[in-house]
């Protein structure tokens, strides 16, 4: 069926941090230099923060350099940071360590980013931004050279049968002079693009974290605005990667979440069940007892670090913020960054689009988006951080003290970069080689289950459309999972998408729960063989976060 067409000078893939900064810093430019570039922004959650999950804690920096004026705006930054604790977890104690220099929050702010991302989008909005939620781009569209030509956005109303039904709306054709992709961690399209351009050649793997959160309201008592506490240690074991957060922000609110590298060799360890043991920790359970779970999510993040970065440029599109992978990670931090990347981005596109008269009747091969990012403060604060995350490979104590090492003694200047030699699903054990993990159960009162949870993401997705969630080889969940790895599928989504039925003679299958799907984007990382291949469902589906 044909499709209709709209024309833009750039398209934008995902209204994230990245992206909403890409469409306002293009916008901005346009207003100060007499230039009306069109700019479209798409994006799959039914409105502009749906998707967005993060801490978060924000160093203002980049929203600064967009809107010098953000808090007489009314920027939704109301707690600022005042305390922060770093801890060292055991089973029943907590010993404050020192904070991490990295790890200092002063100047910086406790926020939902789905809120400010909604702000964001009222002011690109302002600024005669298009921005279409609700709607998934689908597909990467290309010239006859190769070049990018634009989007495409899903066909809405497919029924599972792969058949159109009564409601059917075939998706729309975005062309555009330029296309920037935001879609954030693992992006669906990103993937393609890697391998069509070979975007990764000549870079490390990129490895990646799951993210868990939950916001609570709690008992004024024990409610302290601006306080951060970190940690490490407790309920995971010394060779695995991850800690904890605790943000104190207004309204007697508390964002908690636990973050897991999936770089984990036991496959019998389950992120969301870590998570759900480490709030009954001693020190950490009377913040949450008398209070209320008001919403959860997960998501995955990118943690490979510069080392990582893949090519960032190709005919006619790039790649902006955490799809690219500029997350600080020692900093828990990736929105000042993924921001700074849109506003380079905006930068170079609009020199390119505006240089002269015949600069954009064919797509750029580069519009010198990474030399703006390799000489602006995001790429030298990348750099100094680059050896802490691999240096975890050690164990914990042998990651802490070389970072200790790089931190204090090298000041982030060690002549040497660490690498990240394998792929998270690379580092999965077989289960024969490890030991099964007995989680409690959870108590209702401060840890709960995966149903429970998921209704509180609000997720919703239209039963009877294709399953996103695609398996190339439909006999490997049992063939090498199962037989392997005991399933570990049934473990890592912290959704419960994943259920292994055993048929009353014997057998066994995998069923896929695909309208209990988060957008964590886990399995696409973490299948063993790679087997699990997320694709965007239909517009407006998956999670609805409320001020996450």
């Amino acid at each position: 069926m044909e499709r209709e067409s709209m024309e833009f000078d750039v398209v934008i893939v995902g209204a994230g941090p990245s992206g909403l900064a890409t469409a306002i810093k293009l916008r901005k430019l346009g207003e100060e230099h007499g230039k009306d570039l069109s700019v479209c922004v798409v994006e799959k959650g039914s409105e502009v923060g749906a998707h967005i999950l993060s801490g978060a804690v924000i160093e203002p920096r980049s929203l600064e350099e967009l809107f010098p004026d953000f808090k007489e705006r009314g920027a939704p930054l109301e707690t600022p940071a005042s305390d922060d604790r770093f801890l060292f977890l055991t089973r029943k104690h907590a010993l404050r360590l020192p904070t991490p220099p990295q790890m200092h929050n002063a100047g910086n702010y406790i926020i939902s980013l789905g809120n400010l991302c909604r702000w964001l989008g009222e002011q690109a909005e302002a600024l005669e931004a298009a921005i279409f939620p609700g709607f998934s781009a689908a597909e990467v569209l290309y010239h006859e050279d190769g070049s990018v030509k634009g989007v495409a956005t899903g066909d809405k109303g497919i029924g599972r049968n792969g058949q159109p039904k009564a409601n059917f709306e075939a998706g729309v054709e975005l062309h555009a002079k330029m296309t920037v992709f935001a879609e954030g961690c693992r992006g669906h399209l990103t993937k393609g693009l890697f391998q069509r351009f070979d975007l990764r050649q000549g870079v490390d793997p990129q490895t990646y974290g799951i993210g868990i959160k939950e916001l609570w309201e709690v008992d004024p008592g024990v409610h302290r605005p601006g306080r951060i506490v970190h940690s490490v240690g407790w309920p995971l074991d010394r060779g695995t990667y991850g800690g904890s957060f605790l943000y104190h922000f207004e309204n007697h609110q508390v964002s908690v979440g636990f973050v897991v590298g999936l770089d984990y060799r036991n496959p019998y360890l389950s992120p969301f069940d870590e998570f759900q043991r480490f709030k009954t920790h001693p020190k950490i359970r009377p913040v949450f007892e008398g209070g209320r779970r008001i919403a959860y999510g997960a998501r995955a993040i990118s943690e490979g670090g510069i080392q990582s970065l893949p090519k960032l440029e190709f005919p006619g599109g790039l790649l902006v913020g955490d799809c690219a992978g500029f997350l600080n990670v020692p900093k828990i931090k990736g929105t000042h960054t993924a921001m700074k990347s849109g506003i380079a981005a905006a930068e170079s596109i609009f020199e390119r689009l505006t240089r002269d008269a015949g600069a954009d009747e064919k797509p750029a091969t580069s519009v010198g988006y990474r030399a703006r990012l390799e000489n602006s403060w995001l790429w030298d604060e990348l750099r100094r951080v680059r050896n802490l995350r691999p240096s975890f490979r050690w164990g914990l104590w042998g990651g802490m003290l070389y970072s200790a090492v790089d931190i204090w003694l090298l000041r982030g200047k060690a002549p040497w970069t660490l690498r990240h030699p394998h792929s998270d699903r690379q580092a999965l054990g077989k289960a024969a080689d490890h030991r099964r993990i007995e989680y409690p159960k959870p108590d209702g009162v401060v840890s709960f289950d995966r149903n429970s949870s998921v209704f509180l993401s609000n997720t919703n997705h239209e039963d009877d459309q294709p399953v996103h969630l695609v398996l190339q080889d439909d006999a490997v969940p049992i063939t090498v999972n199962l037989a392997d790895y005991d399933a570990p599928e049934q473990r890592y989504c912290p959704a419960g998408v994943y259920e292994i039925e055993h048929g009353p003679q014997g057998g066994a299958q995998l069923r896929i729960n695909a309208q209990n799907c988060v957008h964590c984007k886990t399995c696409d990382i973490k299948d063993p063989t790679g087997n699990i291949h997320w694709v965007v469902p239909e517009g407006g589906g998956g999670p609805n976060y409320p001020g996450m």
